[in-house]
């Protein structure tokens, strides 16, 4: 079994924001005021500027002069940006993995067993969260701790989220499509790279 997830205070004030965000309690434009989150969480102020640092890297918030760190008003063009690097990055974590994840796809399979729950309920909550595993998952098989850092550094849990409920991105099936990859993990498919650069490119929001 794996030891729990250790969040630091900073990245749990990140995901604090983050879903505020994502659930629609800060909208586009409106000011995010980090004194207001210090004292709602109990915590300084240091870490929360510290979290916004980190959200504005990805873009998701800006500072605007004399008037504070607001929501950024996204489009899909903004999303779009993303998937690419993030297709480039899978591609790689594939090949690397590929030999691995062909003897076990242990990793991989509850993901897909609970996407398939998520697709009967409709559930996008579970639907995002287990996309994110399994990518994840994915990424880490390939037992590059660089590669790895890189891919968690674009955010892909929120983007993905944005992607989902923001912009009513979705796919035929979350649950079939990732069956899809472990069948040609398994099968030790020659073109898992390429099949997972697309998988990924065809999950990006259209302008």
């Amino acid at each position: 079994m794996s030891p729990p997830i250790v969040r630091s205070l900073r990245e749990q004030i990140r995901e604090h924001i983050v879903e505020g965000i994502v659930s629609g309690r800060w909208q586009p434009g409106e000011r995010i005021v980090e004194r207001r989150i210090a004292v709602e969480l109990s915590v300084s102020q240091t870490p929360v500027r510290e979290a916004l640092r980190e959200l504005e890297a990805l873009r998701l918030i800006e500072s605007v002069p004399n008037k504070g760190v607001r929501v950024r008003a996204l489009a899909a063009a903004d999303l779009e940006e993303i998937y690419p690097v993030r297709a480039g990055l899978e591609q790689m974590a594939a090949e690397l993995a590929a030999e691995r994840l062909a003897r076990d796809v242990s990793e991989l399979s509850p993901e897909v067993a609970a996407l398939y729950e998520a697709d009967r309920l409709a559930d996008a909550e579970a639907q995002v969260g287990h996309t994110v595993a399994f990518h994840r998952a994915l990424v880490r098989a390939a037992g590059n701790s660089v590669l790895l850092h890189t891919w968690e550094s674009l955010g892909i849990e929120v983007w993905t989220a944005l992607s989902i409920r923001w912009l009513g991105t979705r796919q035929r099936s979350y649950a079939e499509e990732h069956q899809e990859l472990v069948d040609a993990f398994t099968r030790r498919d020659p073109e898992i790279g390429r099949l997972v650069k697309e998988h990924v490119l065809n999950c990006a929001p259209r302008a």
